[in-house]
């Protein structure tokens, strides 16, 4: 009876131990590129909601990270198919519970920017991405007066990088583990 429990125990320490190092988050670099597809017609949506980053965090300033896909921003830049709109990589946590950030760029005007969205991953055997970005118009009032609207889900491949096309606007992206994979077991002898 004595060692049923001993085993029972020892088991539900196994069981927890491996359980939790599962479902542990792990550190990525997620890297992304708004751009505008120059030779398909605008799509003019409904201005961005007031509150466009409910639920979101905002990425903590220290975890930007400097981009590394510049090269693909100078082709894209050279070509007159596409106008690169926002370029930023960050690092954080991804798991399996979805985390959703807010993603801004220039100046605010009563809680709008010119470019603002959201971006949900979820880890699974390839990352969940829900990107949803608005490029808005601003007039001198500091009223949306026109936006455009990326809205698109996708399962992305670590490590490569990805084009969500949402006609007009298309969005690049490239999610990198930051976690270095377990070292490999070196054997005592090495076989002739």
């Amino acid at each position: 009876m004595r060692l049923f429990r001993t085993l029972t125990l020892l088991m539900t320490v196994l069981i927890s131990l491996f359980v939790s190092t599962a479902f542990a988050d792990d550190l990525y670099q997620v890297e992304m590129i708004l751009v505008r597809q120059n030779a398909v017609p605008a799509i003019v949506s409904k201005a961005a909601p007031e509150d466009w980053a409910a639920g979101a965090q905002r990425i903590d300033p220290d975890s930007f990270r400097t981009p590394s896909l510049n090269p693909e921003v100078e082709k894209l830049t050279a070509s007159n198919d596409y106008t690169v709109l926002l370029h930023k990589a960050w690092q954080q946590n991804l798991g399996e519970e979805a985390t959703k950030v807010a993603i801004s760029d220039g100046p605010e005007q009563f809680g709008q920017f010119p470019i603002e969205g959201t971006l949900s991953l979820k880890l699974g055997r390839f990352t969940d991405v829900d990107a949803d970005f608005w490029v808005n118009q601003i007039d001198a009032n500091g009223m949306v007066t026109a936006s455009e609207r990326l809205k698109q889900e996708s399962h992305t491949k670590n490590g490569q990088l990805n084009f969500l096309d949402n006609g007009h606007l298309g969005l690049l992206i490239k999610i990198t583990s930051l976690t270095a994979p377990a070292p490999r077991p070196v054997p005592d002898e090495i076989p002739d």
